[in-house]
């Protein structure tokens, strides 16, 4: 495997390609928006910048991961010749069923399609393709080029030789892969969400304020991030549709959203990306927290 498609220039998408370049794969990153695309790559230059100054990498490696990445705004082109594509699109299962279609479409009948789906079924997924057993989550953690772990996800139709191919790449991009299986949140979520929405519930409640629920738990706890600071980082419109996965998916009221997280994400107070959520978030806060600087 030599060259993949990342499909998605967010926040996600260009952590991944970024991954992905860095380790010597040829990327195509693919969106329909050329503006995201250009926003991706400066995002990336920036990031490869940081490494440099830190000599965690040389300006050539900075260079050689740059040139590895191509951009596309036509799906067809960017995933005619890969033999991975990872989809990083929104978490909204209408637009990844039809994203996966269309990818099932376009691709060799040999390649494997993955999503970096946080909750959503990979099973759903892939029946809305040809080829199930080819269909499979690989859940990078934000950010991406930082942190080791991969959530590696059977769909109930993978295939024993897919799982081991991914979990193998994904040894080669210096990540930890962890094999779970296709339950709603899968591992990461499903224990992380409620502990989140709890942390809202016992703001909502005046147990405590913003500060003090998320001290707690980064003192008394050893978290590196308090919960709704980690919240704000996510994005809490993604926290919402988390859990809303979960609940429609094991109908218990553990999962329901607190109501302030619905309240939050209806006016559009989404974290970091609209610049307020829990906390408010000035110009380079972002940056700091990607660099580090938080933890």
């Amino acid at each position: 495997m030599e060259k993949v498609a990342v499909i998605g220039a967010g926040t996600m998408g260009n952590g991944i390609a970024h991954t992905f370049a860095q380790s010597g794969f040829k990327v195509n990153l693919i969106d329909i928006s050329q503006e995201a695309l250009d926003k991706a790559l400066t995002t990336i230059s920036k990031n490869l910048d940081r490494m440099v100054a830190k000599e965690k990498i040389s300006e050539d490696d900075k260079n050689n991961t740059i040139a590895n990445i191509t951009t596309h705004t036509d799906m067809n082109t960017g995933v005619a010749d890969v033999q991975l594509v990872v989809e990083a699109a929104t978490e909204n299962l209408e637009l990844k069923l039809k994203i996966f279609n269309s990818m099932d479409e376009a691709t060799n009948d040999d390649v494997i399609l993955a999503t970096n789906t946080s909750s959503i079924s990979i099973t759903q997924i892939a029946a809305v393709t040809n080829r199930p057993d080819k269909v499979i989550g690989m859940h990078f953690m934000n950010p991406v080029p930082i942190m080791k772990l991969v959530e590696i996800i059977r769909g109930y139709s993978t295939s024993d030789e897919v799982t081991n191919k991914i979990m193998e790449l994904s040894k080669k991009l210096g990540k930890t892969p962890t094999e779970v299986n296709d339950y709603p949140g899968f591992v990461a979520n499903r224990i992380l969400m409620p502990m989140i929405n709890e942390a809202i519930i016992t703001l909502h409640e005046g147990v405590a304020g913003v500060s003090e629920i998320d001290t707690v738990m980064k003192l008394g706890m050893a978290h590196p991030m308090g919960p709704l600071q980690l919240a704000d980082f996510i994005g809490l419109d993604v926290c919402l549709s988390i859990l809303n996965v979960m609940y429609k998916g094991f109908g218990n009221s553990k999962y329901s959203p607190c109501p302030l997280l619905v309240n939050m994400v209806a006016a559009n107070k989404m974290g970091i990306k609209s610049g307020e959520g829990f906390y408010s978030w000035g110009h380079g806060t972002k940056d700091l927290i990607v660099s580090g600087q938080f933890k």
